[in-house]
């Protein structure tokens, strides 16, 4: 099973993930600010999280992400960076803290579904 941690300072936003990703065979934990999600990284990593997907609104969003790829096992971490509208210049700021790719916000079943299909069973 696949591992995915949902950073999002919205406990709405980190339901509706949590929920939907679930469903999908993910074992999803959530992390409401930044510091606790690098916190959880450094304890669990390589074990945990296979994906990660950092709201760009959150606090310390770039910092957590560079954090993340400077852990002896985050190059293998999967990362997406959620932002509001297709903002070139986050998006940019995104890729060059080390996000692999975007998720446009707000998300639905629909979005989710069509990104992480048959990734949740993969190795």
């Amino acid at each position: 099973m696949r591992r995915l941690m949902i950073a999002d300072g919205s406990d709405v936003v980190r339901k509706v993930g949590k929920r939907i990703l679930s469903g999908m065979g993910f074992l999803v934990s959530e992390a409401p600010s930044s510091l606790e999600a690098l916190v959880r990284c450094e304890a669990e990593l390589p074990n945990i999280l296979i994906i990660l997907i950092v709201d760009a609104g959150l606090d310390g969003a770039l910092d957590l992400i560079g954090n993340i790829r400077r852990l002896p096992e985050g190059a293998s971490v999967r990362i997406y960076y959620c932002v509001v509208q297709a903002d070139l210049r986050k998006m940019m700021a995104g890729k060059r803290a080390g996000a692999d790719d975007f998720l446009l916000k707000p998300f639905d079943r629909k979005i989710l579904t069509s990104v992480f299909a048959g990734q949740s069973m993969a190795a």
